[in-house]
């Protein structure tokens, strides 16, 4: 406060005033800050801000720069995407088809024909995507599978050329950049596909439609029941192909019903076991297991139970389950592909000792 007055000395009391009023202005806002949440976090710094500000808009901003072939694209796609969405993008008995149902004229009009056609079976991503930003920024934030957000921006540049060339939207020799990319925008096969005559778009001037439930009213004498629609499961029908519920993939709005009998039941009537082995979680978490093995059910892989069950028993099951881990493979389990795991030996043995040990 003393070096004010020592600036401001000599100046008109109105002069003074002014800059004392500006200067309380100034730290305000800081003030205010630091007291709105006493106590609770602080402000992200501008680099943990950038780490999280990642998406890419259909107009590419926020689209970093860079570029990737397709030929790049090839060398990624069979090393890191394949084992999912098949080596020409067809995919496997999990994932949709990405690749499939346009054709060169589509590429032409910018709209997909066999949208309209009922008789064609399924939905392929080019089909139905209608912007290659949502291709570019999917890939960055999600894939692989196993490995979100590994890739860098050249194999994520490659990628995307890559699928769109197995599309026959771009050619063998492009290198598809932050420079181009708009360019490819206008041969998507759907890219004059997409529209707005949805609710689905709230805001001003962003939908053409009227939210359907605006003009309702509520009902305030006779009022009619809310109606009630159930089924159930006769008990001749129960359990006749498994519980129903332990046969559906853990993601989704879908369950299975519980098809079998009661747990209760089934304690009561089974002799008791020996307690299972603790299970690694901290490993299987850190190395992505639980993406597609569950403890007792089918997920993209089988269950943890169902290969100590089928391996346990070997002599040599601990050895055998490590090497399998790290090596990944195909064909034992089904046409879904594990890739090779990138875990140390020490950590694969461990995993492999608490499955030779969970079917005792």
């Amino acid at each position: 406060m003393s070096s004010f007055r020592e600036n401001t000395r000599g100046r008109p009391r109105a002069l003074r005033a002014l800059l004392a009023a500006l200067a309380l202005a100034a730290a305000l806002p800081a003030a205010l800050a630091q007291e709105r949440f006493p106590g609770i976090g602080r402000a992200a710094t501008p680099k943990e801000i950038a780490a999280w500000d990642i998406d890419v808009r259909p107009d590419f901003k926020g689209l970093p720069k860079g570029s990737g072939s397709v030929a790049k694209g090839q060398e990624v796609w069979e090393g890191k995407c394949a084992q999912c969405h098949g080596i020409f993008g067809e995919s496997g008995e999990v994932f949709s088809p990405l690749v499939g149902g346009t054709t060169a004229e589509d590429v032409k009009t910018g709209r997909v024909a066999r949208l309209n056609d009922p008789g064609f079976p399924g939905r392929t991503t080019l089909m139905k995507v209608a912007t290659v930003s949502t291709l570019w920024d999917y890939i960055n934030r999600a894939m692989p599978w196993t490995a979100p957000k590994s890739l860098s921006t050249e194999e994520v540049y490659a990628v995307t050329a890559y699928l769109l060339n197995m599309g026959g939207i771009l050619p063998d020799d492009y290198v598809l950049s932050d420079r181009n990319i708009a360019e490819a925008q206008q041969r998507l096969p759907n890219r004059n596909g997409m529209t707005t005559a949805h609710t689905m778009w709230p805001g001003k001037g962003l939908t053409t439609a009227k939210a359907p439930d605006t003009a309702n009213k509520p009902c305030m004498s006779n009022c009619a029941a809310e109606p009630r629609v159930a089924s159930y499961l006769p008990d001749h029908a129960r359990n006749a192909h498994g519980n129903l519920a332990d046969q559906n993939r853990l993601v989704g709005p879908q369950r299975g019903a519980q098809t079998a009998a009661s747990a209760g039941a089934k304690a009561a009537a089974a002799p008791a076991k020996p307690e299972a082995p603790a299970a690694p979680t901290a490993l299987l978490k850190k190395n992505s297991c639980t993406a597609c093995h569950a403890q007792n059910s089918k997920l993209v892989g089988p269950s943890f139970q169902e290969i100590a069950q089928r391996h346990g028993g070997r002599a040599d099951a601990a050895g055998y389950l490590a090497e399998k881990i790290r090596s990944g493979g195909v064909g034992v389990w089904g046409q879904i592909p594990m890739p090779p795991q990138t875990l140390s030996a020490d950590e694969a043995r461990s995993i492999a000792d608490w499955l030779s040990k969970l079917s005792r």
